[in-house]
This record gives C-alpha cells, sequence and structure tokens, in this order.
C-alpha cells in the first residue's frame, strides 16, 4: 500500500515550495473532501433538480424542470469551494439538459447558460463539463482526508444513480490520490538535476516507477463494480461534450443562450480522463514527446478551445490544459521549463563509457517510462472492454434515441478506429500513439546505451557480432527488470 499522503513533507527547496502551493497535499486534488451542498439556500433550486437527477433523467422530464427555474446570481458564492460546487452542479445540469432526453438539445437555455459562463469565467474553465467537474471535485470519503482507498470513496452525484457510475468517477480519484505522493519526489530530482546529483535522480526515478505500479493495478479494479455494457449505454453519453458529436446530433455543437438574442455557439470538448494534470506531469517529468500525436490539432478560430486560446494552433495536449483548474495548468507550465531529467539521462554528446551512476540512472529512466507505457496500455485494454467490445454488441432494448452510444455503434466488422471518445478525439488511434510515445522514450535511451556499448565492441573486439538489434530485441532490453 502507498504510504498516506497527509504523511507527506513539502520538499526543502523554496522554489519548490512555492511550485507545491499551486497543488495540495493530495496532489490534484482537494486538501479535504468536496462540499456537499452549497450552504445558501438561495441555491436550493439547483440542489433539489441535482438531488433527482437520476429519476428526472430516468422519466426524461428534466429538460422540464430546468426549464422553470430563475437565473440565479453567482454573486453569493463566497469561497472557491463554493465555486468549485456550483460549477459541479451546473455542469451535471446542462449534461443531462443536452443529451437527456431521445434526441440531444442543440440550444442551453439563459437559467443555466448565464451562472455556468459565470461560474466558469471565475474559475477559468470552459463551461462544459469536465475531469474536475466529475472526478476530482464529486467525491466525498470514510477515511478522512486520505483518498488512496478506492472501496472508500464514493461519487457525490452521477446521472444514473448506479454504483457502476460512482465506481468509474472514483476509481480514477484513487488513481489521482495515489499518485499524488510522487509529486514531491520528482521535483526534488528534478531540482537535482542542476545539482547533478545522479542517487537522488535515480531514487527517485525508481520511486516513480514503484509508484505507477501500484497504481496500474487500479484500472483493472473496474470491472468488479462497472458493468461494461451500462457504462457504455447509459452513463458514457452524459460525458460527451459538443466538439466533434455531428454524428451524436450536435452538428453546430451548443447554442449557450444568454437571453434577450445574446448568444453563442460552442464546441468543447467532454469530460475525460485525459485531462487529468497528473498524466501529463508524468508525461513532462519524463520527457515523454507527443509530437506525433500533434495532429489532434484545433484550428485558429475553433470555438473548441476558449477564445483567448485561440490565437493560433494547439495540440491536443496544450488544448486539454486549458480545460484544467488554472492552479494545476500554471503548476504544469512552471515544470515545463524546469531542468529536464531526460536531457540529464540522455546527454549530448553521451559519454563514451558511461560511469555505473549514469548506467544505473539510465535503467532507472526506462524502468519509469516503462510502467508509464505498462499504464497506457492497461489503459487501452479497459477502453476495449467498456467501449470497443459493446459498440459491437446489440443495443439493449433501454438504449434509444441519438447519442454517443448509438450513433458509434459497429458491427463485429466495423472499424475501432472510428471510434469518438468523450474528448472528442479518434479514440484508439490516439491511444495507442500516446502509447508508444511513452514507450518510444525509453527505447530512445536504450538503443543510444546499446549503440555505444557496440561502438566500444567494433572498435576493440571486432570479431564479436555486432548486428543491429531487432525492435522486438530493443523492446525486451527495454523492459527488462533489475532485480
Amino acid at each position: 500500500m502507498p504510504s498516506l499522503v497527509n504523511e507527506f513533507q513539502p520538499p526543502d527547496s523554496e522554489d519548490l515550495i512555492d511550485l507545491y502551493s499551486l497543488v495540495s497535499i493530495n496532489g490534484f486534488l482537494p486538501p479535504g473532501e468536496p462540499l456537499k451542498r452549497l450552504p445558501r439556500a438561495y441555491y436550493q433550486p439547483w440542489e433539489r433538480i441535482l438531488d433527482n437527477l437520476p429519476t428526472l433523467l430516468k422519466q426524461k422530464t428534466l429538460r422540464g424542470e430546468i426549464d422553470t427555474l430563475n437565473i440565479l446570481a453567482t454573486s453569493r458564492l463566497d469561497t472557491e469551494p463554493e465555486w468549485q460546487r456550483a460549477y459541479l452542479i451546473l455542469c451535471f445540469l446542462t449534461h443531462g439538459y443536452i443529451w437527456g432526453s431521445d434526441t440531444p438539445s442543440e440550444v442551453l437555455p439563459p437559467c443555466l447558460t448565464v451562472p455556468l459562463l459565470q461560474v466558469s469565467n471565475h474559475l477559468d474553465l470552459p463551461p462544459v463539463a469536465t475531469y474536475a467537474a466529475f472526478n476530482l471535485w464529486n467525491f466525498s470519503s470514510s477515511a478522512g482526508r486520505d483518498f488512496t482507498d478506492v472501496d472508500k470513496l464514493e461519487a457525490l452525484h452521477t446521472f444514473t444513480g448506479t454504483e457502476d457510475e460512482s465506481w468509474f468517477f472514483v476509481l480514477s480519484v484513487a488513481i489521482e490520490a495515489r499518485g499524488a505522493r510522487i509529486i514531491p519526489t520528482m521535483l526534488r530530482a528534478i531540482d537535482a538535476v542542476k545539482h547533478e546529483d545522479y542517487e537522488t535522480v535515480t531514487r527517485a526515478l525508481d520511486d516513480m516507477a514503484a509508484c505507477i505500479m501500484q497504481v496500474t493495478p487500479l484500472l483493472d479494479r473496474m470491472i468488479e463494480r462497472c458493468d461494461p455494457m451500462l457504462f457504455y449505454h447509459h452513463i458514457r453519453p452524459f460525458l460527451a461534450g459538443s466538439k466533434n458529436m455531428a454524428a451524436a446530433g450536435l452538428p453546430n455543437g451548443v447554442f449557450y443562450d444568454e437571453g434577450d438574442g445574446i448568444g453563442k455557439w460552442q464546441r468543447f470538448r467532454g469530460g475525460s480522463n485525459g485531462q487529468s494534470s497528473l498524466l501529463q506531469f508524468f508525461d513532462l517529468v519524463l520527457g515523454v514527446d507527443h509530437a506525433l500525436t500533434s495532429h489532434h490539432k484545433t484550428p485558429k478560430g475553433n470555438s473548441g478551445a476558449p477564445e483567448k486560446a485561440a490565437a493560433g494552433d494547439l495540440s491536443f495536449y496544450e488544448e486539454v490544459r486549458l480545460y484544467m483548474p488554472k492552479p494545476h495548468r500554471e503548476f504544469l507550465a512552471r515544470v515545463s521549463r524546469m531542468d529536464k531529467i531526460k536531457d540529464f539521462v540522455h546527454p549530448a554528446p553521451a559519454p563514451a563509457f558511461p560511469s555505473p551512476a549514469q548506467k544505473r540512472l539510465s535503467q532507472a529512466y526506462q524502468n519509469a517510462t516503462a510502467a508509464l507505457g505498462d499504464m497506457r496500455q492497461a489503459h487501452i485494454q479497459m477502453v476495449t472492454r467498456y467501449i470497443i467490445v459493446p459498440s459491437r454488441r446489440p443495443a439493449p432494448p433501454s438504449s434509444a434515441g441519438v447519442n454517443l452510444a448509438t450513433t458509434s455503434m459497429r458491427s463485429s466488422k466495423g472499424p475501432a478506429k472510428d471510434l469518438t471518445g468523450t474528448g472528442g478525439t479518434d479514440l484508439i488511434p490516439f491511444l495507442k500513439t500516446a502509447r508508444d510515445d511513452t514507450y518510444r522514450a525509453g527505447l530512445a535511451v536504450a538503443s543510444r546505451d546499446i549503440s555505444i556499448t557496440r561502438l566500444y565492441t567494433a572498435k576493440n573486439c571486432p570479431q564479436r557480432d555486432v548486428r543491429p538489434e531487432s525492435a522486438e530485441e530493443q523492446r525486451a532490453h527495454f523492459l527488462r527488470r533489475t532485480d
């Protein structure tokens, strides 16, 4: 079991303590449980509908209930947890309104649009349900401030009222909590690069690999309490955004009606685990280059990203940061400007005769990238079980209408590559490329080490075989573990 995150001691460096202030003792999760209710009675109309959300959706009466709401002012929200709670409420109501009938609603009414735009502007988040709304701010814990035990977590709100959906949400919470303990360790490692402290960086990479390997099995636990067919047909459609959803009934996105003839068509990505700041932190620390996934572009002027960020084309990873809480975006931006562990592991020019410390560092880096690649492979396997396989099976009688599930149905011979993720990506090609990028980072270092060894062998032992390694042999070398 990972150590309790509330036993964490901050890094010693003042610069790192300042950086760590952008996250919490639980990493990208709040320091304590999210707010369960808005304290002012003024907001009870929102809370009342959210309490009854599963029933209203099942009866297909949610839109009628929401249409009776007055436009509530956000000026009575005081603390940041209250703003976060308001964002969660309005995002759940928004997605329920859009996807909660036989056909999606292309127009969001002013009673949702106006406060949602105000709350989103305050939090500097897009007015759509994000990973923060569904996961980071949507759970309770029976274990106090230790959020690492998934069995002691429960989602505050779901669309379906099922344990399946709660389990789906809180598994990500547990992953975030368990991964949080490695954040200060890796910040110290980055700080140690400028001192050429091989031991500290190597030990940190070993800890990172161990942390990821402890987190990955949580993905396999999804099947314990979340049925794949229920997820695909009844949960996943509500997670979708309005970007790349023409086939699901939103060819123009969603019109955010502010009343009095004011409004705007918008296209936003839906909530997905791709918006996890923890995963981007892992990539930044290891220097994983996702250049090959940068073809997932947001063209200039496309409303899938906030207007202020549309000055030029954004890669998927740049755009998705706009869906993260502002402090987390700033944290990742600052980490991206710090010394690079990968450059320390793989300096240019490479040393002709690496020292034992350099060899241990290289192996630790390869192990860490292998662990992250294996985590992404486990995620692909989970996506196959929960999306690919259900998309090829007959839809249950309870699944009807137009949404992400019904428009993604494929025959047993249908191409999985055509499926769209809730975040608007080409699901399987995107995930496989991200996985391969991760493995490639470690293979680059492994290949460099092998090349140096072979150059020395060719010069000094010409009688020995120095044939190039096959890709399979490089992969085996990359994944080799030390005792």
